[in-house]
Parts: structure tokens; sequence; C-alpha cells
């Protein structure tokens, strides 16, 4: 039996069929891609609004920048005499400063005031010295004083020859030891149980008397009288007197470094400190005045001769008393001790 095809199964049906099913898709493609855009229009709209938003912006920012950059640089090169300075007459309201901005006041210096010249020996202080002599005129007294800086001498009260005592050593010491610097002799030689170096230390600050001896042999009693008056001095070594001038030209030129070198100047004059008798001038000469002295104790005869020193300022001070004995020493230890603080006090 023949197969038959079903109705409409032709080929001319067939493409009808296919046309028609083709155009149906396109139409339903169509809607959807319509439905689509109109969907995604404002989106689109929108982020491509933000996008040109965001250039402009940006723009913006960049030149923003660059004035403010440009603004600054010309703000820092224009210079800071520019600024208006205000005088004493304008009224300014102050700024508030911040922390970081005050710079700390510098600290307030003290103006420096020059030290006011020495007065050197016055009127004043002639009368003060005249006037403890004249209370203690049971007593022979000689005062000189040398102001260094001029060589002005100053003489009060007695000014005839003492009995030097141990003063005296200080003419003897610089008379050895310019027989040192001639090279006759030298601080090594042997001199009793020491050497002539030691013997002078111990004549000096101690005071020693065997050591005094010594020296005034190995230089010779006419040989020492000599060098006394080449420096101006009239000295008799076998009575040992001096005036007050006389003692205090010898320490104005030993101080001032006329009799010796420099080195053996220092040495006798260390020689002239801490002594074993520091009660007289020292003991009243107040802290920052270096002295630099020789005492004398014989019987009735009580001296003190001193170089004091305070900065620039030096002085040559002698005192040369005569009392009734030794029972007056402690009575004449307090007149040295008023005429020193007067002077002291008039001098630095």
């Amino acid at each position: 039996m023949e197969k038959q095809e079903p109705h409409g199964s032709g080929l001319g049906g067939g493409r009808k069929r296919n046309r028609r099913n083709f155009w149906s898709s396109l139409r339903y493609r169509w809607a959807l891609l319509t439905v689509c855009a109109v969907v995604l229009a404002p989106a689109l709209t929108a982020t491509i609004y933000s996008a040109a938003h965001a250039r402009s912006s940006a723009a913006r920012a960049v030149s923003a920048i660059a004035t403010a950059t440009s603004s600054a640089t010309a703000t820092a090169a224009a210079p800071t005499a520019a600024a208006p300075v205000p005088s004493s007459t304008t009224s300014v309201a102050p700024e508030t400063p911040t922390a970081s901005a005050v710079a700390p006041a510098p600290a307030a210096v003290a103006p420096v005031v020059p030290a006011a010249p020495a007065p050197g020996v016055t009127p004043a202080l002639d009368a003060e010295i005249n006037g403890i002599l004249d209370a203690n005129n049971q007593y022979q007294i000689g005062v000189t004083l040398i102001d260094l800086s001029n060589g002005s001498s100053h003489q009060y009260g007695v000014q005839a020859p003492f009995e030097a005592a141990s003063t005296a050593k200080v003419l003897a010491a610089a008379a050895y030891y310019h027989l040192v610097e001639t090279g006759e002799v030298s601080l090594d030689d042997p001199l009793g149980d020491y050497t002539s170096g030691l013997q002078i230390k111990d004549m000096i600050q101690e005071s020693d008397n065997d050591s005094w001896s010594l020296i005034m042999d190995a230089v010779g009693y006419s040989e020492l009288q000599a060098y006394a008056a080449s420096i101006g001095v009239s000295y008799d070594p076998l009575n040992n007197t001096l005036t007050p001038s006389e003692m205090a030209s010898i320490l104005a030129d030993l101080y001032t470094g006329k009799l010796l070198n420099q080195q053996d100047t220092a040495q006798l004059l260390s020689y002239m400190q801490n002594t074993n008798y520091e009660f007289l001038i020292p003991a009243a000469v107040p802290a920052g005045i270096s002295v630099f002295h020789k005492y004398g104790l014989l019987d009735d005869e009580l001296h003190d001769a001193s170089v004091l020193t305070k900065g620039t300022s030096s002085y040559v001070f002698v005192v040369y008393t005569k009392g009734q004995n030794e029972s007056d020493i402690p009575a004449r230890t307090d007149v040295f001790h008023q005429l020193t603080q007067a002077v002291v006090t008039g001098l630095f």
C-alpha cells in the first residue's frame, strides 16, 4: 500500500510555516530589545554624566592646585621689607601668636659696668693712718706705702732707722740670688747641713737665724753692704738697721723684677707666703688679696714688711714698731690690724 503524506506536509506548506515563525521571532526579539533599551537608557545616561562630571571636577581641582601653588610661590618670593613697619605713633592690634610661632625671648643681658679704677693713696687714707698713729703714740711707729703702679711713696710716723730684725733677711736672700745669677755660686751648693737653696727657704719662710748666718757668711758682710748700696739702700750688716722706706724700696724692686730674674723673683716671693708667723699684716687682709711678707721680732722691735696685690693693683706696705718690750706685743699687734684694715679698705 502506498504511504500517504500528512495534510499540509508538502514542500510549499513548510516554507509558509517557516516564514511566519521567522517574523514572529523577529518581532518578539525587537520588542525585547526595545524594552531593554528603555530600561537601560537612564542608567547609561547617568553613567556617562558621572564620568563627564568627574573629569570636569578633576580638571577644576588641578587648576585650583596650580593656582594655589603659584600664589604661594609669589608670596614666598616677595621680600619681607614689603611688609609695612608700624611707626611708634601707629596703633597696631597685636596678633595672637601660637606657641609654635613665638620665638623664646632672649635673656636679659646686664650692662657691663667697668670696674672703677683704684683710687690710690688718697688724703682720706693719709688722715686715717695718721689718726691711728696719733692714737698709739706710746709706741714708735713708722709706716711706708708705695703704689707700684706709679712708684709714689707715702711715709707716716717715724722714718728714722729701726733695728730691722728679721725683715733684713729679704735683703740677704736677694744678695745671694744675685750671686747665683752672676754665676759665682749655685743654689745647689752645700751650705751647712743642706744646700744653699734650702737654707734661703728656711731663712725666709721659717725665719731661721742659723740659715741667716750661713747665707750672710756666704755672701760676705762687705759684699752685702755693697749690694745694698747698689740698689740705693744704706745698710750696715753689723748694725742691721733700716728705715721703713728703705725696706719698702727693697720690696718694691723685688716685686717689680728689678733685683732678680723672673724665676728667682717668683721663688723668693713664694717663700714669703704661708710663713711661720702670719699674725700681723696677713691676719687682717681679707680673702682675694695676696700677701707676700717678712716679719721681724726682736726684743722690743716688731715689724712686718709686705706686698699686697689684687688684680692690677699692687702696693708695698711696711710697718715698723718699737715698744717697751715683748709684753706689749698683743697691743701692737692690734695696731698692725688697724693699719692694715685702713689700707686694704682704702686701696682695694
